[in-house]
């Protein structure tokens, strides 16, 4: 992955494969990504439907190793990591002190095969932010924190058909690999860290490979897949499949300005750790946030379902229909292939966030479009 001058995005190891595929690239993060290769809803289709491959190399891992890697991971983020059993990942989050979202983190516990003890996966926007935060709460513990961006391409296969996709190129025995599960093995005789994770709603499988060696696989995966459609995938259509099935996207959802709690996910925030006399960054921010939920709820991150097909966009005010109040704010809106309708997330008053709530509209340029309240997610596959 290089960089030609501090001005420019950075480039994936595929960023040649990209513009052989004629994708429309676009700066994300500081990283030259493709936005689509051709119909984001033709993407969007594929992976809902059989299978689409998605370069996902902007993404930070950081590694964290030694005796006391674990109790580390306790004290540095929300969860208990150190109770996390080798080959299982965990979704967790890393918060200030005041109990404020960093960032939102899938961490694997390896520990094996030359991997480190554990690898955290940070958003590409705030790899940098979790790598300081890590590195500062290191002091004290054995443990070392390593930044590992330049070691690894991520690339991802996801939708229903993407296990008999990888079973015809791997080693590694998939039918027994659970969600957020992970074990290394080969993919197309490179070695690969096979993760059953993904972004999407789907089933699908995100492969951790050594830079030189993602062309390859990412040949070997898209040859393999041809007679079952699968089709390149670009960030557009992630963000859709990840709307659609209700996963939150930091700078959007998720913030310093928020706390699990406020995003409906206190259930990360483990407070019956017992490593570090139970002490975490953030912990009596965090209590006092879930006090605060508890006693006197307030705004509620809910779905919205369009009655009309106005698209709601991130920082539309939603408001009361009867008189204009504002009641809340969209974090993420769009028009989505699978329900045929635009949908939202946002943040609402307590008092509109049972699902079914009328009299809910969002104010789009002056216009108030009615909108149904209703639980997260919008999508949930079947298979």
């Amino acid at each position: 992955m290089t960089s030609t001058s501090s001005h420019q995005p950075r480039t994936t190891a595929l960023d040649a494969t990209h513009r052989a595929l004629g994708a429309t690239l676009t700066d994300f993060a500081g990283w030259d990504m493709p936005l689509r290769y051709g119909s984001e809803r033709e993407e969007h289709q594929a992976v809902r439907d059989r299978a689409g491959l998605f370069d996902l190399s902007h993404m930070g891992e950081i590694s964290v190793t030694g005796r006391q890697a674990g109790a580390l991971l306790d004290y540095a983020l929300v969860g208990n990591l150190s109770t996390l059993k080798p080959g299982r990942a965990r979704y967790t989050m890393i918060c200030d002190e005041r109990g404020g979202i960093l960032d939102d983190l899938i961490v694997y516990r390896l520990g094996s095969e030359g991997y480190p003890d554990y690898l955290v996966v940070a958003n590409a926007a705030n790899a940098q932010v979790v790598l300081d935060a890590l590195t500062e709460r290191q002091s004290g513990f054995d443990a070392a924190v390593r930044d590992d961006r330049e070691t690894y391409a991520l690339l991802a296969v996801q939708g229903p058909e993407a296990a008999g996709i990888l079973k015809s190129l791997t080693d590694a025995e998939l039918d027994g690999l659970r969600y957020y599960a992970g074990l290394p093995g080969t993919v197309a005789g490179v070695r690969t860290l096979i993760a059953r994770t993904g972004y999407t709603g789907e089933d699908g499988f995100e492969l951790f490979v050594a830079p030189e060696d993602a062309p390859a696989v990412w040949q070997a995966v898209t040859a393999a897949g041809e007679s079952v459609g699968l089709v390149p995938c670009g960030l557009s259509c992630r963000d859709t499949l990840r709307l659609e099935a209700g996963m939150p996207l930091y700078g959007h959802e998720l913030s310093t300005a928020t706390t699990p709690f406020d995003a409906g996910l206190g259930r990360l925030v483990k407070f019956e750790k017992t490593t570090n006399d139970g002490r975490f960054v953030g912990r009596d921010a965090l209590e006092a946030a879930a006090a605060r939920a508890e006693a006197t709820p307030g705004r509620t991150l809910v779905g919205l379902i369009a009655t009309g097909r106005r698209v709601p966009r991130a920082g539309y005010p939603v408001v009361a229909a009867a008189d204009g109040t504002v009641i809340g704010e969209v974090t993420s809106g769009a028009p989505t292939p699978t329900l045929g309708k635009p949908v939202a997330m946002a943040y609402v008053d307590a008092a509109y966030a049972a699902p079914g709530t009328e009299g809910v509209a969002v104010d789009i340029r002056g216009n108030h479009e009615p909108y149904e309240v209703v639980a997260l997610p919008f999508y949930k596959r079947q298979r």
